[in-house]
């Protein structure tokens, strides 16, 4: 039986979301419900403050030999550690945030080198979709909500 012309038959004809993740059926605010843009940059802020100082303290580096890619890589180093093991980066636990499979469940492995990896891009956190999910969330098949 052929779609009515009142149900969307692809993504791009549903209608707008009232709230970020009503489509993933996640709540308007609260527990669960998506991280907001500030406490995402407050984390990242955090988290790319503990890469560079860790990478300072490593690699010896000071402000003047400031060497990005391995900055980046201890940033995705931490991110692929601590996003499976306390629930996400240090910066998302300390601004009230984790990191959780769309499926349920344990995280795992996988989805936080994926994510990490494409994060590390910075490209993938610039595209959101209307639940504000980066590509690189939605490819890991994560969600990045309060709690």
């Amino acid at each position: 039986m052929p779609p009515s012309a009142s149900q969307p038959t692809t993504f791009g004809q549903l209608p707008p979301s009232r709230w970020p993740g009503e489509r993933l059926g996640l709540p308007d605010a609260g527990p669960l419900s998506i991280g907001r843009a500030g406490r995402r940059m407050l984390g990242l802020l955090i988290d790319y403050a503990l890469a560079m100082a860790l990478a300072f303290t490593v690699f010896r580096y000071t402000f003047l030999d400031y060497n990005g890619f391995v900055v980046t890589g201890t940033y995705v180093l931490l991110q692929v550690v601590f996003i499976p093991t306390i629930g996400g980066s240090i910066g998302h636990r300390l601004v009230g945030l984790r990191v959780i499979p769309l499926a349920g469940g344990w995280v795992g492995p996988w989805r936080p080198i994926v994510r990490s990896v494409l994060l590390g891009l910075a490209l993938p956190a610039l595209v959101w979709d209307s639940d504000q999910r980066g590509f690189h969330d939605k490819v890991a098949g994560t969600v990045l909500v309060r709690g």
